[in-house]
């Protein structure tokens, strides 16, 4: 609106004359932030200047009162909220009672679409916005150490109103979101025809891998399989199948019974001998695209994070795009993964192949079967370890309070896909574990997926229930809960019974090499995404075929940088496997971060209460990863402990 503007100057001049010229700044920045959301929506000129005239608060007492009444408004709406959705997708995600085209339907209801336009033509956002600074990352970076609690709050609470985004625009970022995590959770890749270089099958006639999480777990079992590397070389095939788009639609369409579907060669992708036929397509990229044009639209609302990569980093991540991606390429740099390399290759007593990046454990792998009975030795099912979880969290050094307090306020469920954990976001309200399970039993897998998916739980439920400040609940960014995920995931056999917890050099050599390798792992699928969205910003018209062809290109080329000189060339482009691309934008590196800043916190933990030392960190609150660290562990986020540490770990283990 034209006059808009003298309405503000209006507004400004009649508060700094009521309240004085001390208070100038605050009333410039205040009215000047309502100014950049108005609409002809929310009034016209008269109702803007008469709203920022009323509204302003200037008294410090009462800015206390005002900041405690919004946070307090935040936590019930998005708490409600989220409880409410999580409800609503619980049986299109979970295994058991589907309902065929009503779980889509309920899933996809959002009982608050315009929610973030609401706020503002109702004035709340508006309110906020007058009263309170919303800080970017720099200032944060820059000043954040000096802030006190209720300055941190003030941050969070006004940083909680985003842009005004049109409603038909949330609508259609609701189907792309729900569109692309179907087409990843369901992508179930039938192997029960597989046939390996020497015609041999590995899997009964039904089964089924998702891609390309269970691909790559099946992988892994294959180093305690006898002639497992040609399950391997076959397995990897199917996932440079499913990566390419290439699978035959016939296997796709799960057409196991028939004589051609149940003699795949992945490797020269022919079905009895004979051509594939009809493959299945372009699609895993046509997501993908959706993917971006959607974060296209989302561009013009944000500019002061003009693009999905500039928002992940500096609104959700709070970390520099070069900060993380200078951490992955040093990671990937470090010397010591030349030994590495080495060590493995006399750990496997042949030459390293590429599939070999999976290669975790370095002690000697014990057979699934093994490990599946050892886990149903101690939990009979998903719902058994959710009763024993309590028990488990006292044998991991908690009180029998925090134990019982804990380990009864986490809801085990088995997924269709891949695991997840939720947070409770209001009081009273559990936290919920999801993972995957054999059919009569969790197995391994399951109970692995489930120690990962525990240590989000655990920071969930002690950064929701020991932060006192709601607008401060939770931690910086996902990659501090991977941290914890992935060191309670490093627990999982020590809480079988089948780890002797006494051996704690040995094991933190242990822990330290595998962790590197896992980083390393990651690191290079997270430049991959990186490195494909800067291509499709230069390149906004690609199509899918092209943004594929790209996708190929540039795992060739950070396998040639990083990789081929230990693993030997890679015909699967094994980099570009990872789906969290279609259905978690951008996610990746929060896993490379999370080895990293896991590794920080495990060798800070040493010799340390494990207990005391969760629930103190994941009590710090929301405050940059950056402090967070500082005051986590006296260091900012670093690749050179983990490093260090694998070194020293390597000459332990000879």
């Amino acid at each position: 609106m034209p006059e808009l503007s003298a309405a503000a100057t209006r507004a400004r001049e009649a508060l700094v004359a009521r309240h004085g010229a001390a208070h100038r700044q605050a009333i410039d920045s205040g009215v000047g932030r309502v100014a950049d959301r108005w609409t002809a929506a929310d009034g016209d000129a008269a109702a803007f200047e008469r709203f920022c005239t009323t509204h302003f608060v200037a008294d410090a007492a009462e800015r206390k009162r005002l900041l405690d009444r919004l946070e307090m408004a935040l936590e019930q709406i998005e708490g409600h909220l989220y409880e409410m959705r999580r409800t609503l997708r619980r049986h299109r995600d979970l295994r058991g009672d589907e309902f065929p085209g009503v779980d889509d339907i309920l899933a996809t209801f959002d009982p608050a679409p315009d929610l973030s336009e609401q706020l503002y033509r109702q004035k709340i956002a508006h309110l906020c916005l007058l009263n309170f600074d919303k800080p970017k990352l720099d200032a944060m970076l820059a000043q954040g150490a000096g802030w006190s609690e209720d300055e941190w709050v003030a941050a969070r609470v006004a940083q909680s109103f985003g842009p005004r985004i049109p409603s038909d625009l949330s609508d259609r970022a609701r189907l792309v979101s729900f569109a692309a995590g179907s087409f990843v959770s369901d992508f179930h890749v039938p192997v029960g025809g597989v046939v390996d270089a020497n015609g041999k099958r590995w899997f009964e006639a039904d089964r089924k891998l998702i891609a390309h999480w269970l691909v790559r777990e099946e992988i892994k079992a294959g180093y305690g399989d006898a002639d497992g590397i040609h399950k391997q070389r076959a397995l990897s095939w199917v996932m440079a199948r499913h990566i390419e788009g290439t699978i035959p639609a016939s296997v796709m369409a799960g057409r196991s019974g028939t004589l051609e579907s149940r003699d795949w060669d992945p490797a020269r992708n022919t079905l009895a001998g004979g051509d594939s036929g009809p493959l299945f397509g372009l699609e895993r990229y046509e997501q993908w695209i959706a993917q971006f044009r959607l974060a296209r639209e989302f561009d013009a609302h944000h500019p002061e994070y003009p693009t999905a990569i500039a928002r992940k980093f500096g609104l959700e991540r709070e970390m520099p795009e070069a900060e993380v991606e200078a951490l992955m390429t040093g990671l990937l740099d470090a010397p010591v993964r030349r030994d590495l390399a080495a060590f493995m290759t006399r750990k496997l007593g042949r030459a390293l192949e590429p599939f070999d990046i999976y290669f975790e454990d370095i002690v000697e792998a014990k057979p699934a079967a093994e490990m599946n009975a050892a886990v149903k030795r101690r939990f009979a099912n998903g719902k058994d370890l959710e009763a024993k979880l309590p028990e488990v969290l006292r044998g991991l050094g908690y009180s029998a309070e925090d134990a019982q307090f804990l380990g009864t306020h986490v809801r085990v469920e088995i997924a269709k896909g891949a695991g997840h954990a939720m947070r409770p976001k209001l009081d009273g309200y559990d936290a919920w574990l999801r993972t995957s399970s054999l059919d009569a039993e969790l197995g391994w897998d399951g109970f692995d997926t489930a120690m990962h998916e525990l240590g989000h739980n655990l920071e969930q439920l002690c950064s929701s229930y020991f932060v006192k400040r709601p607008a401060l609940r939770g931690v910086p960014n996902t990659a501090c809960t991977e941290a914890f995920a992935f060191l309670y995931q490093s627990l999982a056999k020590r809480v079988l019974g089948i780890e002797d917890a006494s051996e704690a050099e040995r094991q933190f050599a242990v822990d330290s090499v595998a962790t590197m390798l896992s980083a390393c792992q990651i690191a290079g699928p997270s430049l991959l995404e990186l490195h494909a969205w800067r291509w499709l910003y230069a390149n906004e018209r690609a199509t899918a075929a092209e943004l594929r062809a790209e996708v190929l290109a540039i795992a060739d080329r950070l396998w040639k940088r990083f990789y081929e000189r230990d693993f030997g060339k890679d015909p699967y482009r094994i980099l570009a496997a990872y789906q969290h691309m279609i259905a978690h934008p951008l996610y990746l590196p929060d896993y490379t971060i999370g080895h990293v800043m896991s590794h920080q916190i495990r060798s800070f933990m040493r010799g340390k209460d494990l207990a005391a030392e969760t629930k103190r960190i994941t009590s710090i609150g929301t405050v940059t990863p950056d402090r967070w660290m500082r005051l986590a562990v006296g260091a900012p986020v670093s690749y050179e402990p983990l490093a260090q540490d694998a070194a020293k770990g390597l000459a332990l283990l000879g």
